[in-house]
């Protein structure tokens, strides 16, 4: 089984930045991509942005230029550097990561439990 923890979620002004990291742990073959996904009260899950194992990464039109992803192969941990962040930012932000587990021939997605994000005005 493999498990997937956030951190780093708070309440931050407009403006501010903030760091999200997300650590795998289990029985793990292989990650292949791994994500980062908002959900805003009352609104659907979006995809914010996803990097690649080789660490090539694509964001969302409405964080582009102000979020980073980038991850640490050796620590299986994805982290997400949220800058100038705005109130429309506030969500629950969720990791997701493609694994191949050891023995298995197969890969499945996988969820962390979220971390709030609350920017105030």
């Amino acid at each position: 089984q493999v498990q997937l923890v956030e951190s780093g979620g708070d309440l931050v002004q407009a403006g501010g930045s903030l760091r999200l990291s997300c650590a795998a742990s289990g029985s793990i073959f292989r990650i292949n991509v791994m994500a980062w996904y908002r959900q805003a009260a009352g609104k659907q899950r979006e995809l914010v942005g996803h990097i690649s194992s080789g660490g090539s990464a694509n964001y969302a039109d409405s964080v582009k230029g102000r979020f980073t992803i980038s991850r640490d192969n050796a620590k299986n941990t994805v982290y997400l550097q949220m800058n100038s962040l705005k109130p429309e930012d506030t969500a629950v932000y969720y990791c997701y990561a493609n694994v191949r587990a050891d023995g298995s021939y197969i890969d499945r997605t996988y969820w962390g439990q979220g971390t709030q994000v609350t920017v105030s005005s």
